[in-house]
């Protein structure tokens, strides 16, 4: 849900009314602090660490709707702390903060299952654009919808409980692998370029780095369609569409 403060902003609430929690892990106190106060600006309520361990305690405790993670921690890599962090809270979105030149780990943090990035040195205001957009699409930000049901074929997703089926069964998605399917079934049988889904699903161009798409795309098939007749289809040198699959005979 939202709010609108005193100052005039729209917060970003749970849907319970309490303060959105944001798990803050960088080894660089300065900077942890200097994010925490920017985030608790807008509201929300903050726990910091400043290292994997204290970070997979906290998560554990606090129970946070999206984290910040620096890459690179004294006691272990940020894909580590990840792993650790999800099996604990296997829906929460993760925000990674990386090397300005380290395109490798920002590919292989989206390959481990993060959400988004951003570089340093980083502004402040992007850091909070991300972490609105994370929030809205796991869900924790969002408000009641009216019709909240898709349906193509035998597949169906409900925008409000996040819950995903297909011929019944339930399917597990991450919550960027739900925006970037509601994309696709919101526009069924309609060809979808990878600049159209990195702007609706991300938000932003990711510097060229569309790869990503096809990455969360083979995500999707492999939880939509494994074992099934195939609804997610490639149109070469144009993009991607889903539309129901055949009824067999």
């Amino acid at each position: 849900m939202t709010t609108t403060s005193p100052q005039g902003r729209t917060e970003l609430r749970r849907p319970d009314g309490s303060p959105v929690r944001v798990l803050v892990v960088d080894d660089e106190a300065s900077l942890t602090e200097l994010l925490s106060m920017a985030l608790r600006y807008e509201g929300w309520e903050i726990r910091s660490a400043t290292d994997g361990l204290g970070a997979v305690r906290a998560a554990r405790a606090f129970r946070p709707d999206v984290v910040v993670l620096d890459m690179m921690l004294a006691d272990m890599d940020g894909l580590s702390v990840l792993g650790r962090v999800r099996r604990e809270l296997p829906d929460v979105p993760v925000l990674f903060l990386t090397a300005k030149d380290a395109v490798e780990d920002r590919i292989a943090g989206l390959t481990a299952g993060g959400d988004d990035y951003v570089t340093k040195p980083f502004g402040l205001e992007e850091v909070v654009a991300r972490l609105r957009g994370l929030i809205r699409r796991a869900g924790a930000g969002a408000g009641r919808r009216g019709e909240s049901v898709l349906a193509v074929g035998d597949l169906t997703l409900d925008e409000d409980s996040h819950e995903v089926t297909r011929g019944g069964q339930s399917i597990h998605l991450t919550a960027t692998e739900f925006e970037l399917l509601r994309y696709l079934m919101r526009n069924p049988r309609r060809v979808l370029s990878k600049a159209q889904i990195l702007d609706r699903v991300w938000s932003y161009d990711f510097g060229g780095q569309a790869n990503v798409v096809e990455l969360y795309i083979s995500y999707l098939r492999r939880k939509i369609d494994a074992g099934r007749e195939p609804m997610i289809h490639t149109r070469r040198g144009a993009g991607y569409l889903i539309k129901p699959a055949p009824i067999a005979a």
